[in-house]
């Protein structure tokens, strides 16, 4: 049976993991796969920290390029999160020739494309699955399952802790910030919470899954993203009543030789199979030309999870080095007929838009006359309460509209003196 040494940098929550499901499941890998991992040395600044398993203390180090340069170390694990120095330490690797595992989405959003290039020049390998989804195979089957597939769009719930807390608002009819509580209490948010609640871990997620799906490398900054501090019970319980359920979606969509990508709050209908996803789980819709549509769902984060899909990788790595394979990652830019990525005002959607009002005669036909002016078409118009003079909501759904337009008509709506507080406009996607 043939070995394969593993260096591990990053010996933390997701480090530690792997290291104590390699230690124990290293009997049932060799059977499954045929290959013998070994834990060859385990790199982390923190060596005083107690974990929960326990290691050979020859094996720690504190120096990263000891263990990457340590002839030794076929494989090398980058755990440590964050751009730098993750971002050296896998670049080392990869000039000298050694594959690498990852979990890092911030480090691949940014610098994806020179990683990847990095690995195609000396012939070697970088893998990535634990950094969208967790422990669900998104990116492999992406990559590999789905390979002659043309993709068309992808919804992705990616970002668990959003998730949980938009269900814990819908669930416990409360507002966003009990629920934030809740997360940061359970441990699903961090106590600033801003790289979740905001969207920016989810805009990392989807420029890895924009490459890998549509060959097509988006910056961070072509990425609408929008985050879910500005959702409140009240629009959940209106959207639930027009037959909707508030949920933080990645999407990305092709348009000829344009690809769209945005994160933000989104209305899906209750029949859509990722309006079930609740808590902290992930899911993943995808549409293809010759699968039509496909989902994918499990958890998205925690120790587990990852710790699995790191192993995956692993173990994909050491038979490529054992039994030969080719290949890096996908071909960058491998999609020639996406020329640009779609700016924001070019988005067309469909619209949730609640307004803050007086009741009086004539303010629902001036806010119709202004979106018809925008070539805004109403779908659906609600007035929620009736209390003369008093402000009340109105809650309208739309039709098909541009961005650019939509953006143009509530800035005009919003200066209305019966309108007394900035209007809440949310995207509508699926029946």
């Amino acid at each position: 049976m043939k070995t394969v040494n593993v260096g591990i940098i990053g010996f933390g929550t997701v480090g530690s993991g792997v290291v104590k499901a390699l230690k124990a499941r290293r009997e049932l890998i060799r059977r499954k796969s045929g290959i013998d991992i070994r834990i060859a040395g385990i790199c982390d600044a923190d060596l005083r920290s107690k974990r929960d398993v326990k290691v050979d203390k020859k094996l720690l180090t504190k120096d990263a390029y000891k263990l990457i340069r340590d002839p030794q170390v076929d494989i090398v694990v980058e755990l440590i999160g964050g751009i730098h120095p993750a971002k050296e330490i896998i670049l080392e690797s990869l000039n000298m020739g050694k594959p690498v595992v990852t979990a890092n989405k911030a480090l691949l959003a940014h610098s994806g494309e020179e990683i990847v290039k990095a690995a195609q020049k000396k012939s070697t390998y970088i893998r990535f699955e634990a950094s969208v989804c967790g422990g669900v195979p998104v990116i492999k089957a992406i990559r590999e399952s789905f390979v002659a597939n043309k993709m068309a769009a992808l919804f992705g719930i990616v970002n668990g802790t959003s998730n949980y807390i938009l269900t814990q608002m819908k669930e416990k009819q409360v507002e966003f910030k009990v629920a934030l509580k809740s997360a940061q209490k359970k441990g699903y948010a961090e106590r600033i919470p801003s790289l979740d609640v905001k969207g920016i871990d989810a805009s990392h997620k989807l420029a890895i899954l924009a490459l890998l799906a549509f060959g097509h490398h988006v910056k961070l900054s072509d990425i609408y993203t929008e985050g879910i501090e500005g959702i409140s019970y009240r629009d959940i319980q209106y959207a639930d009543g027009l037959g909707y359920v508030v949920k933080p979606l990645a999407i990305a969509k092709r348009h000829g030789d344009e690809l769209e990508v945005r994160v933000h709050p989104t209305l899906i209908s209750k029949k859509h199979l990722l309006s079930n996803v609740s808590g902290v789980y992930n899911a993943l819709y995808l549409s293809g030309d010759l699968i039509g549509n496909s989902l994918f769902y499990g958890e998205g984060a925690g120790k587990l999870p990852t710790s699995s899909a790191v192993i995956s990788d692993i173990v994909e790595l050491a038979k490529n080095l054992i039994f030969g394979g080719s290949g890096t990652i996908v071909d960058p830019e491998f999609d020639i007929g996406i020329k640009k990525v779609r700016k924001r005002g070019d988005f067309y959607t469909r619209y949730y838009l609640h307004f803050s009002a007086i009741d009086k005669p004539g303010v629902l036909a001036r806010v119709s006359g202004i979106l018809g002016k925008h070539k805004i078409s109403i779908a659906s118009a609600t007035q929620k309460e009736r209390k003369r003079e008093k402000v009340v909501p109105i809650v309208m759904t739309t039709h098909w509209a541009k961005e650019s337009n939509m953006a143009k008509a509530l800035k005009e709506i919003d200066r209305l003196p019966a309108i007394k507080k900035r209007t809440i406009a949310i995207r509508i996607e699926g029946g």
